[in-house]
Order: structure tokens, then C-alpha cells, then sequence
């Protein structure tokens, strides 16, 4: 009977003997009348076939082989003719040595693990074959591989760590086997010379820049298994033309497809429940929403759960109007439209997030409406045709670089509701001739109007509690002090 559902070399259990004794081992002969075992202990152990009561096979237990690498792992390990170190079982890859110049590399048979770092910032790798024992590759294995073109992954490859091939510039193409279940976190980051992928039908999500920057990209097919495209997944991908989002998925992460400029249209399949601020910055996109969770005109995305205004679309637009129904604007919502010259915000706004207008070099003119209570970081970043601003009396802070790079705001009144002004709030306005601090100001942030150099005086009140280091410099102003708690040193 054992040898017709067993052979040599296999794992087995028996139960045998009067006094039902239990054996483990390895089948090391199979003879007609009888059976030989080589215990874990390495004992040999027969026993006759009229003595067996009970068999069954011997599940191997799954060796978890770590992709870190210590000090004592090097210490131990073995260097092979080109430099690379194998741990002393041969099991792990643990390093190469950059020094030695290696274009070819074929890794040993028996490798499970390629480690962490194994093969990062070696520069002349070109080609690298990867045997079917190998079940693991580390974080950033082959990061920085600046020339290598070319790798095949065996079906036996299961897990990627993060930044496994990132920033590997020369990398043209790549397959994914079907063992795979994510693809990680900045996996194929800056693979700008990567052209096709396939993904297979086991993966189900793709993680936070996965393929950002991939310059070359020029279409993928995302498989009906995903269910989540993480934050700027396919971010700067600006050759990227095409893409298939299946119905499977239902998240896509923040910034997902910002900057995909040559991306002429996409659709939104039903089962999405979520799409994160900015998703489509930068683009100048034909959407097509299927969504009942969201809707869209020919320029932006709103959540109509939440009426925030997720994400402009159209990098070409001109003038927009916010409906009247949106009370927030999604983080760099409109970044980048670098046409747009007017913005028109409703009073049911209430919140303008993070570097929500940043990069839209052509506006000139905003009106903050009175539900706003704070301007947040880089929020008007880099607008450097904007002449004028109002800002309301509901505004309590300004927050870090809001006004940066603002290069032709030449004049602002901050009312005397405002609180804190931020670390670089209007670093670089270099056309800014005149400003009045309010005496409601408590703190000036650090670099808050360096390189200002129009502005020729300012009055610091007596309300300042906090000036930041450098907060005026690179500028050549009179400042007037009215307060007890700082003095002015002149100096030639």
C-alpha cells in the first residue's frame, strides 16, 4: 500500500508495534516486505510491513527565512568568485560587494531569499537570472541598479519588499508571476525606461507609488482582482496613455494619477467608494464616472457624500467656478492648472486644503471667502502671476509657505483676525512692497518673508510674542519695533 502512494525521498508518519509506537522521517527504501525511515534525529529505522497500523504524510513545515541582514550574518557568510555573499546554508543572498564590476549574474541554485539590499546601488548589473528556489525578494534588492535591463521572476517568487526594483532606470520590461499578491510600496518607483508590465490575476492591490514616475509607461491593464490603487500609484507616469480601471476596484488612493499628461481618458467603474485628493492632478482627462458616489463636469471631481471638491482634471482650464454646494477643497485639488487665471469660491467653502492652488502660475486674482478660517501650507505656492488676495476677517492663521514664490504680489492686508503667520508664508513675494501685521499676531514663523526684497519697512506690534530665525532675511527694509521684547541692531 505505502508503495503505491509513496516514493523515496518523501515524508512520512507510521504508527506501528504492539505498543503503537509513531515514527517521523524521510523514506529512504521502499522493499516489499518492509520500509526504512531516516528519523530527524538521523536514526535509521526499519520496520516490517505486517507491523504497520497506521500511515500518513508529513507536512514540511514552511522555513521563514528573514530578508534583514546583521552583522553576524555577514560575519558568517561565504563570498562566491564575484563578490556576493551567501549566508552559510546557502539559503539567503545576502550582499554584493559594489566594488566588483558584475554586468551578468546567474544567483545559485537553492537561494530562497534574495535579502534586503542585496544588489542596491550596484551600477553595472544588467542581466540577472533568478533561479525557482527563490520564494522571497527584499526591500530595495535591486534598488539603484542603474543598468539593468533585464530580469525574469520564477513563478516561485511570492513577495516583493518595497523599493524592490525602484529607481532601476534602464529596466524596460517586466512580468509579474502569478504567485505574487501586491505589489508594495514604490516597488518600480522611477523605472523610467519601463515601457510594459503585466499584472497578474493574483494581485490585489497595487501600493503607494508602485510605478510613480515610470516616465516611459505607456499602458497597463490592471487585472479584475485589485481592489485598491494606492496613493500616487501611477504618479508622473507622463507617457502613460491608457488605462483600464476593472471593477473590482474599489479605492484609488490620493494623487494616484496626478501628472499623467498624455492619459487622454479613463472610466470609473460603479464599485468605486472612494478616490483621494488630487487623483487626476495635472491631467487633462476625458472621465468617464460610473460611480454614484461621486460626480464630475468637464473639469472636476466632487465626493457627494462630503461635497469636497476632490480633484480639477483639466490642467487647461482657464477659469472655474466651484458650485455652491462644495464646502472644501481637496488637497492640490487644482495644482499645476497652470492656465487658470480666475477662481471664483463659494461661501459654502469652509476648509482649502494643503497646496490646493499650488503651481497655478496664471491666477492673479482670489477672493477667500468668510467661512475660510485658516489659509493652509502651500496653499497659493508657486502662483507667480497673483497680483492681489483678499483675505477675510474669518482667517486665524497663515500657514507655512502659503504665499511662497507669489512673485508679482506686490501688496496684501492681513486683517487683524489672524493669529500666526507660517514658517516662509510669503518667502521669495519679491514684488511685495507693503504689509501690515495686525496687532492680533502673536507669532511670525520662522523664513516668513525672506527674500522679500521690495518690501521697505514693516511694523512689528506689541502682540508679538515669537519672531522665527531668519524671518526677514535677504531683505533690506526698515522694521519698526513696537514691542519690549525684541530690538533692532543696525548694521553696515
Amino acid at each position: 500500500m505505502i508503495s503505491s502512494l509513496y516514493k523515496e525521498g518523501d515524508s512520512i508518519k507510521i504508527e506501528y508495534g504492539n505498543s503503537n509506537k509513531v515514527v517521523s522521517g524521510t523514506i529512504l527504501k521502499i522493499l516489499p516486505n518492509s520500509i526504512a525511515l531516516k528519523t530527524e534525529a538521523g536514526e535509521i529505522v526499519g520496520i516490517k510491513s505486517e507491523e504497520i497500523i497506521s500511515f500518513s504524510s508529513v507536512e514540511e513545515v514552511e522555513e521563514i527565512l528573514s530578508t534583514e541582514v546583521t552583522k553576524e550574518d555577514l560575519a558568517d557568510a561565504w563570498e562566491d568568485e564575484y563578490g556576493v555573499k551567501y549566508s552559510k546554508d546557502g539559503k539567503r543572498l545576502l550582499k554584493v560587494n559594489v566594488d566588483k564590476n558584475i554586468y551578468e549574474y546567474w544567483i545559485k541554485e537553492g537561494t530562497k531569499v534574495i535579502c534586503d539590499n542585496a544588489f542596491s546601488f550596484h551600477n553595472t548589473l544588467q542581466s540577472i537570472t533568478i533561479p525557482n528556489s527563490v520564494t522571497s525578494i527584499g526591500g530595495r534588492a535591486f534598488s539603484l541598479c542603474t543598468s539593468l535591463q533585464n530580469i525574469t521572476i520564477p513563478d516561485s517568487v511570492t513577495s516583493f519588499g518595497e523599493k524592490a526594483f525602484s529607481w532601476c532606470e534602464s529596466l524596460q520590461r517586466i512580468t509579474i508571476p502569478d504567485s505574487v499578491t501586491s505589489i508594495g510600496k514604490e516597488t518600480f518607483y522611477n523605472c523610467k525606461s519601463l515601457q510594459g508590465i503585466t499584472i497578474p490575476y493574483s494581485v490585489t492591490s497595487i501600493g503607494n507609488s508602485a510605478f510613480e514616475y515610470c516616465s516611459s509607461l505607456q499602458s497597463v491593464t490592471i487585472p479584475n482582482s485589485v481592489t485598491s490603487i494606492g496613493n500616487y500609484a501611477f504618479s508622473g507616469c507622463k507617457s502613460l496613455q491608457s488605462i483600464i480601471i476593472p471593477e473590482s476596484v474599489t479605492s484609488i488612493g490620493e494623487k494616484a494619477f496626478s501628472w499623467c499628461e498624455s492619459l487622454q481618458s479613463i472610466t470609473i467603474p460603479d464599485s468605486v467608494i472612494s478616490i483621494g485628493d488630487g487623483a487626476f492632478s495635472g491631467c487633462n482627462v476625458k472621465i468617464t464616472m460610473l460611480s454614484s458616489h461621486f460626480m464630475c463636469d468637464d473639469s472636476c471631481i466632487i465626493n457627494k457624500t462630503n461635497h469636497k471638491l476632490i480633484s480639477c482634471f483639466n490642467k487647461n482650464i482657464k477659469s472655474y467656478t466651484i458650485p455652491s454646494f462644495v464646502t472644501s477643497i481637496g488637497v492640490r485639488a487644482f495644482a499645476y492648472c497652470e492656465s487658470l487665471q480666475s477662481i471664483t469660491i463659494p461661501i459654502s467653502v469652509t476648509s482649502i486644503n494643503t497646496g490646493a492652488f499650488k503651481y497655478c502660475e496664471s491666477l492673479q486674482s482670489v477672493t477667500i471667502p468668510i467661512s475660510v478660517t485658516s489659509i493652509n501650507t502651500e496653499t497659493f505656492y508657486g502662483c507667480k502671476s497673483l497680483q492681489s488676495i483678499t483675505i477675510p476677517h474669518s482667517v486665524t492663521s497663515i500657514g507655512v509657505r502659503a504665499f511662497a514664490y507669489c512673485e508679482s504680489l506686490q501688496s496684501i492686508t492681513i486683517p487683524d483676525s489672524v493669529i500666526s503667520i507660517g514658517g516662509s508664508a510669503f518667502g521669495r513675494c519679491e514684488s511685495l512692497e507693503k504689509i501690515i501685521i495686525p496687532d492680533s499676531v502673536t507669532s511670525i514663523g520662522e523664513w516668513a518673508f525672506r527674500g522679500c526684497t521690495s518690501l521697505q519697512s514693516i511694523t512689528i506690534p506689541d502682540s508679538v510674542t515669537s519672531i522665527g530665525d531668519g524671518a526677514f532675511s535677504d531683505c533690506h527694509i526698515k522694521v519698526t519695533i513696537q514691542n519690549s521684547r525684541f530690538c533692532v541692531m543696525n548694521t553696515v
